[in-house]
């Protein structure tokens, strides 16, 4: 199998998502040359589990229609861009490389979220302009293009896979950025061959993977007979919406099911707006009633309930759908993949980095519906909840990028009067208009006073009959 991408992030979701779908390509197609160099970004710990296995590694579906436990080989090599920074370039530059795919996470793109582009106040980002071994995902893909360039190694596809509304133009308008903050004799003519050389289709991908615990290691062992350090756990769906806009050869990805459409903006919304935002929701709501799993939180009525009428009355209006998806069947499909207790996905890690998530989840709803004239009664909610998470969480355990931000944001009093305008006054999370909004406000007010002073029995009881 040759290596014809290199991917960044190797996290569970790639190995479950996008290897999965390369691997099935190549097996249908008969087209072996799109084996994957893997690296991962802030640890090390998956390319030091996978270099013993050959790549190896197992996937394991639990739910309805669950495929049995296999072995996916499509990862050829793993390499950690933490400790080996400079090989990355290298695979990046390399002629036999046509595609660069990337899962980092909202936070592993160093995005200024005052200006929307390339934070050039991070260290890491100046770091990696400054000449040394590139560490960050943008820097690792602008220095290995600009080496690439200079051994005239021909065009290249860099193609986002994280949920981020066009992943492709952002990490295109990233890339461009730090490429322009180059000394003069390095940026034009890079920002030339980027021109002429690389695409960034936008896509949209989804697919529910947990973390692997240890019990689900042990229940690999057993099945296989091996012990695999790599295993991940997902559900049976998985879907791949991708912008056809290559610059040069790729896998067969529709072979394997993958969706090329002209589209994508419209599947990005639906995900982020119905799916991301109820999965946040149940989060949310779930962490201040003790619920430790998204199955748990759906399973409490009220908070089903809370989802349904979030999608149908506040999201769903705002949006376009894609031709040929059914809005009400799809989020009774969500609420329905959400109530898997097979995944074990636990409230606390959905919840985390809330900070990065809201606004393309919730805010967005939010404004639309303020826009109409409407009420967004239940995204309000959705962000009350995380905004009683913050407080109520100890800076030290909050598992946000912006813990210290928003904690130094916070009063000592932690009451709804006090919390909400104190929040709303974080600006790389709420815009001046949006936190001015009167009727958003209250509608924030109330939810967290309810949350905070009354809890699961007060919200049972807003909810239901409120």
């Amino acid at each position: 199998m040759q290596p014809g991408i290199v991917h960044l992030g190797l996290g569970a979701f790639a190995r479950a998502h996008t290897a999965v779908f390369t691997e099935n390509a190549m097996l249908a197609s008969g087209d072996s040359n799109w084996g994957i160099t893997g690296v991962t970004q802030r640890s090390d710990t998956v390319a030091r589990q996978l270099a013993p296995q050959d790549g190896l590694f197992t996937v394991t579906e639990r739910g309805s229609g669950a495929a049995p436990l296999r072995v996916v080989s499509s990862i050829v090599e793993a390499i950690s861009g933490r400790d080996n920074p400079a090989a990355v370039v290298d695979r990046i530059a390399a002629d036999a490389t046509k595609v660069v795919t990337l899962t980092v996470t909202e936070k592993g793109y160093r995005i200024d979220p005052r200006t929307g582009s390339l934070n050039m106040g991070d260290d890491q980002v100046q770091a990696d302009l400054a000449g040394r071994a590139p560490q960050t995902a943008i820097g690792q893909i602008a220095r290995g293009l600009q080496q690439r360039a200079r051994a005239g190694a021909g065009p290249v596809t860099v193609v986002s896979c994280d949920n981020l509304p066009g992943n492709g133009d952002l990490t295109r308008n990233l890339v461009r950025a730090f490429a322009a903050a180059l000394a003069a004799g390095e940026a034009e003519p890079l920002l030339a061959w980027l021109d002429a050389n690389v695409t960034f289709p936008n896509t949209m991908v989804d697919r529910m993977v947990p973390v692997t615990t240890a019990g689900d290691l042990d229940a690999v062992e057993r099945e296989l007979g091996l012990r695999d350090e790599a295993a991940v756990v997902a559900e049976p769906f998985m879907q791949w919406v991708i912008e056809d806009n290559f610059a040069g050869d790729r896998p067969r990805w529709e072979d394997a099911g993958a969706l090329f459409s002209s589209d994508v903006a419209a599947w990005e919304a639906a995900k982020l707006r119905l799916l991301n935002a109820s999965h946040s929701m149940l989060a949310y709501l779930g962490l201040a009633a003790g619920k430790a799993t998204i199955s748990d939180a759906v399973g409490e009525d009220a908070f089903l309930t809370a989802c349904r009428r979030m999608m149908a009355e506040d999201a769903l209006p705002t949006i376009s759908l894609p031709g040929g998806l059914d809005g009400q069947k799809y989020c009774a499909q969500v609420l329905s993949r959400f109530a898997n207790p097979a995944l074990g996905h636990t409230t606390a890690k959905v919840g985390s980095d809330g900070s990065q998530k809201i606004g393309l989840r919730l805010l967005s709803t939010v404004r639309g519906n303020l826009d109409a004239g409407r009420e967004p009664r239940w995204a309000a909610l959705a962000v009350a909840a995380w905004m009683r998470h913050v407080a109520a969480t100890p800076a030290a355990e909050l598992n946000d990028p912006l813990a210290e931000e928003l904690h130094a944001a916070l009063p000592a009093a932690r009451d709804a009067d006090a919390v909400v305008p104190a929040l709303l006054g974080c600006r790389s999370i709420f815009d001046a208009e949006l936190a001015a909004d009167t009727r958003f406000a209250g509608l924030l007010t109330h939810w967290y006073r309810i949350i905070d002073t009354h809890g699961l029995d007060g919200l049972r009881k807003e909810i239901n009959h409120g």
